[in-house]
């Protein structure tokens, strides 16, 4: 027998459309044309005065609807016999009725959607006397909300009002609608057997793979909804950004030209532009599969793989067709994890034996044949995760299964997941599979996953707030902080450890590692993973000896061969029991998940943070000091000798610290006062030494010597600046100009701490300093707290479109060529007072400035013009600041 719930979505469009329509009065000439809602009761057309259609015929719509539905239950025994089916058709006649009575509008039935919409149908129709068994009462309404899907889509196309005023609405009915008929189309003529255990291996998916589990980490692994934990990522062609950044993470920054209208304050130099990151076309990675029957999906560890996958066999197996993805509708999910499937001495299943492979409860149940009958009417969503999880002497068999697999049953939708380098590329291009990777998450993604993990954690909002903050504002946090994996692993042990994370670099490493290196494939059952098990010391042991190999010859990556050598040297002084470089390599490149090949025959870090963190480490244990404090002066080195420090005993940071202070330059003095959070203990008189040399330059004595703070130390300075209550106006002004030159994120967010300043050059200096940081989050986070007549300069559409989405701004400077519909619409008129243009030429004349009521003066860095002057509005001083006052011209 076919599952009743079924049989609604199996009536299509056209089958429904009819019938819906001969419900309603017929349009005449403009009906569609009303500019107010329509009571629903007002266009049936058993009420109207020239009805068509009587109360009688509402009774045949009913039964046609019955009779369809039960019509594709296809041959075979029907659903409901013929007394319930008489008894679904006079209730549904009754209360496709009460369209006659309810007092709802059109454009407010639109509002309610179907299912709130049906419900207001029911509303006085009691089923009791209609003596509907469980089959009968399902059909009813079933096809009720069928019959309210399509009422409410006739309504949007019968009234250009309802259609205008409900947008969204109308947009979500028509997906609805077209989701139905693809379904329709999707799905065969079933047998009751099929058809029953299809529903049952839906609600198997959705409680197997509803969740999402975080592995490896201290505070315990936590178990949240999928349809909360999940977060859209990007895929793309690419491999990757070069040089490990992320996509969109260090914008461009314009240079600032110096401020003429403000001679008292010291302007601030150019900053040179940081070169944008390439885009790389992308898509959605939950759309993969829209675009391609057939994907290999490369991803690093953490990256998202696992999760995608539950999120696609979730949302395939889910009875709700208005997600937007349509390719999904109708299909049948198969999750065949292939550390799971891949047995010693076995072959891969086949499709009959799917379910049974993956340990499903529901597998006993399977009809026979069920398997191949939805992959042969092309309904199947094969989602094969982890290539890289099984051992490299399995992956061609792996395979030839997917090529046989994919030529016996072509048209189903195929995703392979596999870490970027456990087989080549182009892996299965030969099978038809089209290649993209997962790229790392930006800003916007990590602050949704925080944010989400802690409402998902039971966690106060401010907790989550504190570690994006860290994250904003700290670089190692920053680049760590590129996939959910590490994201988890960061929430977690900043929530408990209560907020220390940022303080203690070591701590974090050293936990990350241990999740990397150790527990997470074993919290995985992951027990035969590819190459040999390694010891999580003897792990560590040889990623330092690399990263610490890349850091003294200044490189960032390395030849295959030169990785191979650095293991090779080790393996004697490790007893691995004759196991070869080469498979002990391959296990750290593909369980580690902090080694890559970023090109063939190429070996680098995924972050270099692990690299300094694992290259510090060795260098402590190598005794390495002096090499150390010899590349004081080199940023690279930055990070490296910070570490060391933290991992250096006392004597050995004493030793160092005096060794800093001691070359007497800029850098090395403020390294060595970064260094002293970074040392456990440290020797009073070592310490008084490192705070008398940074007093010297913390806070700059003058605006040169903050330019050169800046940019000898870079973001490090910022560590070591004062707040503003701690120093004087003047000093301020110079601690401001200094994070300004450095120009970061971690330097805006410290620039948020001067924002309410009561100084007018401090605020001056913030004002114009926004077109070195993302336009956006300045505008949010520092001129959103500034006073409204500070003068701003802009120079785009955007950064107009900026200052409107704070309320407007009071004193607008404009840089270079504008259009004057770009003013006249995007500057908040009720707000503007102060305008000045650059433009050696004003477009247009002057008589648009008649748009803006309150301004009071306009200045314009040109030659003066007695036209312009009968062009201002009266009461507006228009002003040519370069030259002499006497030039000045009163409107």
């Amino acid at each position: 027998m076919v599952d009743v719930t079924a049989l609604g979505a199996r009536v299509a469009s056209s089958a429904v459309v009819p019938l819906v329509r001969r419900l309603f009065v017929r349009d005449g000439p403009g009906a569609g044309l009303v500019d107010r809602p329509v009571r629903i009761s007002a266009l049936v057309s058993f009420r109207s005065e020239k009805r068509g259609v009587t109360p009688k015929d509402v009774d045949k719509v009913a039964g046609e609807l019955v009779r369809r539905a039960l019509r594709a239950a296809g041959p075979g025994e029907p659903p409901i016999d013929a007394d319930d089916a008489r008894a679904v058709q006079d209730a549904l006649a009754h209360t496709l009725a009460r369209l006659g009575e309810i007092t709802v509008e059109d454009y407010e039935a639109v509002g309610l959607g179907p299912e709130r919409f049906a419900r207001e149908l029911r509303t006085g129709v009691p089923l009791a006397p209609y003596g509907l068994g469980e089959g009968g009462t399902l059909l009813y309404e079933r096809l009720l909300h069928t019959a309210a899907l399509h009422i409410l889509n006739f309504l949007t196309q019968r009234s250009t009002y309802v259609a205008r005023q409900q947008t969204v609405q109308t947009q979500q009915l028509a997906r609805l609608v077209r989701a139905v008929d693809v379904l329709l189309e999707r799905l065969p003529s079933q047998s009751a057997e099929d058809a029953g255990f299809e529903e049952r291996y839906a609600d198997h998916i959705a409680a197997r793979y509803g969740t999402l589990t975080i592995y490896g980490l201290d505070a315990g692994t936590r178990e949240w909804p999928l349809d909360t934990a999940y977060l859209s990522l990007a895929a793309t062609r690419a491999r990757g950004v070069p040089d490990g950044r992320r996509e969109g993470a260090y914008p461009a920054v314009p240079a600032v030209p110096a401020v003429p209208t403000v001679p008292a304050v010291p302007t601030v130099p150019a900053v040179p532009a940081v070169p944008a990151v390439p885009a790389v076309p992308s898509v959605a990675a939950e759309q993969v599969l829209a675009g391609h029957d057939q994907v290999f999906l490369r991803g690093a560890a953490g990256s998202g793989k696992t999760t995608l996958v539950q999120w696609l066999a979730v949302t395939a197996a889910s009875r709700a067709y208005d997600h937007g993805l349509t390719h999904l509708i109708g299909r049948v999910p198969f999750v065949l994890p292939m550390r799971r499937i891949v047995r010693p001495g076995a072959e891969l299943p086949f499709p009959g034996d799917f379910l049974r492979a993956v340990g499903a409860p529901v597998a006993g149940e399977q009809p026979p044949g069920w398997a191949e009958r939805v992959l042969r009417a092309r309904r199947g969503v094969l989602l094969v995760d982890g290539i890289d999880e099984i051992t490299g002497d399995r992956r061609a068999a792996a395979r030839r299964w997917l090529r046989e697999l994919v030529r016996a049953f072509p048209g189903n939708l195929w995703l392979v997941t596999s870490r970027p380098s456990a087989v080549p590329e182009d892996w299965l291009a030969a099978e038809g599979f089209h290649e993209l990777g997962l790229a790392p998450m930006g800003r916007a993604e990590v602050d949704t996953f925080v944010r989400r993990w802690h409402r998902a954690a039971d966690a106060e909002e401010s907790v989550g707030e504190a570690l994006l903050r860290s994250v904003r504002t700290s670089s190692e946090l920053n680049g760590l902080a590129t996939n959910p994996l590490m994201c988890g692993m960061l929430c977690a042990l900043h929530r408990d450890r209560r907020g220390f994370l940022p303080q203690d670099r070591r701590s974090l490493y050293e936990a990350a590692l241990t999740m990397l290196l150790e527990r997470r494939d074993r919290e995985r059952e992951l027990h035969t993973p590819d190459g040999t098990r390694l010891p999580y010391a003897v792990q560590v042991q040889l990623l330092q000896k690399l990263a610490w190999w890349l850091i003294r010859n200044g490189r960032s990556e390395m030849d295959l061969d030169e990785a191979l050598g650095i293991v090779d040297r080790a393996l004697p002084a490790l007893s691995l029991d004759g196991t070869g470089a080469r498979e002990v390599y391959r296990t750290l490149l593909l369980r580690s998940g902090l080694l890559r090949e970023p090109a063939e025959g190429r070996v680098d870090f995924l972050h270099r943070t692990f690299q300094d963190y694992l290259g510090a480490r060795l260098a402590v244990q190598e005794m390495d000091f002096d090499l150390l404090v010899n590349q004081a002066d080199n940023d690279t080195w930055q990070d490296v000798i910070l570490l060391a420090l933290a991992h250096a005993r006392p004597r050995e940071a004493a030793h160092m610290l005096r060794r800093l202070t001691d070359r007497g330059t800029l850098r090395a003095d403020l390294v060595a006062a970064a260094g002293l959070r970074y040392a456990a203990e440290v020797e009073p008189g070592v310490r008084k030494r490192v705070e008398e040399r940074l007093a010297a330059h913390v806070p700059p004595n003058g605006y040169d010597e903050a330019r050169e703070v800046a940019e000898a130390a870079g973001g490090l300075v910022l560590t070591l600046l004062p707040g503003p209550e701690e120093v004087s106006h003047v000093v301020a002004a110079w601690v401001v100009s200094t994070a300004v030159q450095v120009g970061s994120e971690a330097a805006l967010h410290f620039l948020t701490a001067f924002r309410e300043h009561p100084h007018p050059v401090v605020r001056t200096l913030l004002a114009t300093a926004w077109h070195r940081f993302d336009r956006d989050q300045y505008a949010r986070e520092i001129l959103a707290h500034l006073p409204r007549q500070e003068m701003v300069d802009v120079s785009t559409a955007d950064d107009l479109r900026a200052l409107r989405s704070l309320g407007g701004w009071g004193h607008i400077f404009v840089r270079g060529a504008y259009r004057v519909e770009d003013l006249t619409e995007l500057v908040v008129a009720e707000r503007l007072t102060h305008l000045s243009l650059e433009a050696p030429h004003p477009v247009e004349g002057l008589t648009w400035l008649s748009a803006f009521p309150r301004l009071e003066a306009v200045s314009l860095f040109t030659d003066p013009d007695d036209t312009w002057a009968r062009q201002v509005p009266a009461g507006v001083r228009l002003r040519y600041p370069a030259l002499p006052p006497s030039h000045d011209h009163q409107g």
